[in-house]
């Protein structure tokens, strides 16, 4: 999903959130129970980018028909460093309806958590404004 890598890129988290759809389904690498609706989606992806250092993608895997898409990425949270993938399916008009994260190693996986929790009232903050 091009569009979506090159507003990552750009750090536009305008461009980011046109991209999702309003029943967007986020699943975190950390937490168990997965994050339904927009805003929330895009006020943890706002978290992230605070979050993750030296962030880029390294690869890109679409599907034949177009709805499914990985983007392979490297980055680094604290000392640790991580590797991931942006599990991404669009919907009929080609909105991000599933978006599901996945990195390692755990010790990596472990520093996000905690960096993520240290977001949150800002995340809930910013949802509330979005709401």
């Amino acid at each position: 999903m091009q569009a979506f890598r090159k507003a990552v890129e750009a750090n536009d988290h305008d461009a980011i959130e046109a991209l999702l759809a309003e029943d967007v389904v986020f699943t975190s690498p950390v937490v168990f129970k997965p994050y339904a609706g927009k805003a929330i989606t895009a006020a943890i992806l706002r978290g992230v980018t605070r979050v993750f250092e030296d962030f880029h993608y390294v690869r890109e895997i679409n599907d034949a028909g177009g709805r499914d898409h990985v983007l392979v990425f490297a980055a680094r949270v604290g000392d640790r460093e991580l590797g991931g993938c942006d599990l991404l399916h669009v919907n009929d008009e080609g909105l991000i309806d599933e978006f599901t994260v996945m990195v390692r190693p755990l010790s990596a996986a472990q520093a996000l958590q905690e960096a993520m929790a240290a977001q949150f009232d800002r995340i809930a903050s910013e949802v509330a404004q979005d709401s």
